[in-house]
């Protein structure tokens, strides 16, 4: 898989308990405007209260799993209601997705590794 955001480049260990936002999503042809559009989400959301950080990949056959991480359930509404995320939405069901789910998972446990260097 290619990276698009790599790590979230965070430590979210000591935050738990803390929500994910696990979108999986399969692209169709037609990818004019997504780019700019995925951009523009992504600075957006870096606003947004209560969001922690994001990590995301795709792969050569267009399967995509981006999850978000946030504070509070609160939070994700918050974001699924926001109007330009709205309007990404539409795009996405009109042009780009193919077919998508969204989960919502709630993190009790976070385990971590890092090589030392």
């Amino acid at each position: 898989m290619d990276e698009e955001h790599g790590l979230a480049g965070f430590d979210l260990a000591g935050e738990v308990p803390y929500y994910a936002t696990i979108f999986t999503t399969r692209m169709t042809n037609n990818l004019d405007g997504y780019e700019e559009m995925a951009g523009r989400m992504a600075e957006l959301v870096n606003d947004r209260e209560g969001f922690l950080g994001m990590t995301s990949a795709r792969g050569d056959d267009g399967l995509g799993i981006t999850v978000c991480y946030w504070r509070t359930e609160e939070d994700i509404a918050a974001w699924r209601t926001d109007l330009e995320h709205k309007k990404a939405q539409d795009g996405g069901r009109g042009r780009w997705y193919a077919q998508y789910t969204v989960e919502v998972a709630r993190v009790d446990r976070t385990i971590e590794f890092r090589r030392p260097s």
